[in-house]
């Protein structure tokens, strides 16, 4: 659990970067929940991301000199996580999803193949055990470059830019990510709340 006492500002960097064994411990405090919970949803797996997490932590401490201060140190650190977890995951299976070739209708818009309208469904319909665990098991299914995205920008409410300077994208890559990461989930959850309801669409 984060100490909320301690915030980037009060961060020492000279400190980090001379190795400070306490400096580096508030900055493992201030990050380790946030970094976690995108490794966590990058591989699916707990104990893989605890070590994921161990090692991201490792190549910041033997890299910190290296960190100009030019982003700020969390943005920084978010690009170690991703590139941690990223590496894990090519180890794990080849990339058999493209991302580039979204999936689109007869005027060039990409769409979900059906549309259920869940904002009129009653709030607790929408935060019931069993739609936030298929919600999980859905992001699961993103392609990781679209989930990176998506964590980082509608989880973890990093801006554009910083999801962006993290992943080393364009502000129209992520954007375009983002987009195409929301209509896949939107379509997921739109499948789920089809068949919980027996509605048709």
């Amino acid at each position: 659990m984060a100490d909320s006492s301690i915030t980037e500002a009060t961060l020492n960097l000279d400190r980090l970067r001379a190795g400070d064994k306490a400096a580096f411990a508030q900055m493992v405090a201030l990050y380790a929940d946030r970094l976690y919970n995108l490794i966590v949803k990058l591989l699916g797996n707990p104990q893989e991301a605890e070590d994921a997490l161990q090692e991201t932590f490792v190549n910041a401490f033997r890299n910190i000199h290296r960190f100009e201060g030019r982003s700020q140190l969390g943005t920084w650190l978010y690009r170690i996580a991703h590139n941690t977890a990223l590496m894990r995951l090519r180890t794990r299976r080849p990339d058999t999803i493209s991302i580039d070739e979204p999936v689109t209708v007869e005027d060039g818009e990409m769409l979900p193949r059906q549309i259920y309208d869940w904002r009129d469904l009653p709030e607790d319909e929408m935060l019931t055990g069993e739609a936030l665990a298929y919600m999980e098991a859905a992001i699961q299914q993103l392609p990781e470059p679209l989930r990176a995205v998506f964590v980082l920008r509608d989880i973890e409410e990093l801006s554009t830019a910083e999801v962006g300077e993290a992943l080393n994208l364009s502000e129209p890559a992520v954007k375009s990510r983002l987009h195409r990461a929301r209509l896949f989930l939107r379509e997921r959850l739109s499948e789920y709340f089809h068949e919980r309801t027996g509605d048709h669409v």
